[in-house]
């Protein structure tokens, strides 16, 4: 029924193994605004999530009204990520033993905005020793497409069984996307939205969140017989 049986782990980067946070706080007080702290940016709904709350909001409406704002913001998120964003701690050892593990295929899907995307994130995984050519699958997707439809053409460009396959994320629709495909899911809290927005608003099960990147990588290497890292 299915051309290979190999294991399949679709990776999530902003939020899930990179600290995006961090470089689109620095891009924002770069442009003189600010997006608040991370407890606050991960409760906001997605339309609010870049303007700010309450306190930011007035000053940073005023400074993103028009093309060549939003035009200049991205430049800078752009260079920011190729120059300065980073994986979170513990990423990097994690992505290089699934990537020498025979068997184990490793794709990457995302919406990460920065300008021709696929060179950002060469350039960001460059930076800790890692080729993003040696990806089985990735692919870079529209803001509001939903991930399913690419997770579905990773198992069947690869010709792997939904039930022999993972994917990670940091967002409720990430989630949706992964029942979507039929896939099984590890979802983390401490990236785009937080555990109680996360369980409580979209129902999504507090056993498949991890809360720190380290509990990700435990989480994978258990489901994959991965041996435990001392990188960790």
């Amino acid at each position: 029924m299915y051309a290979s049986h190999d294991r399949l782990i679709l990776l999530d980067a902003d939020g899930t193994i990179i600290d995006a946070f961090s470089a689109i706080e620095t891009a924002f007080s770069l442009h003189g605004m600010q997006i608040g702290d991370l407890e606050r940016f991960q409760k906001r709904r997605n339309l609010f999530k870049y303007l700010g709350g309450l306190k930011e909001f007035p000053r940073n409406l005023a400074k993103s009204l028009g093309n060549s704002n939003r035009k200049e913001l991205i430049a800078t998120l752009t260079d920011i990520y190729r120059e300065q964003a980073m994986l979170y701690p513990s990423i990097a050892p994690l992505l290089r033993q699934l990537l020498a593990t025979p068997g184990i295929k490793v794709g990457l899907v995302t919406r990460n905005v920065t300008h021709e995307p696929a060179i950002t994130l060469a350039r960001l995984f460059a930076r800790h020793d890692l080729d993003i050519q040696q990806l089985d699958f990735f692919s870079c997707i529209a803001l509001k497409t939903p991930k399913n439809v690419y997770f579905s053409t990773a198992l069947s460009q690869l010709g792997i069984n939904p039930a022999r396959a993972f994917a990670c994320g940091d967002e409720h629709k990430d989630y949706l996307a992964m029942q979507a495909a039929g896939v099984n899911p590890f979802m983390v809290s401490y990236g785009f939205e937080d555990l109680q927005r996360l369980t409580l608003k979209y129902a999504v099960p507090e056993v498949i969140i991890s809360r720190t990147p380290v509990e990700l990588g435990a989480r994978i290497r258990h489901a994959f017989d991965l041996p435990d890292s001392h990188l960790n």
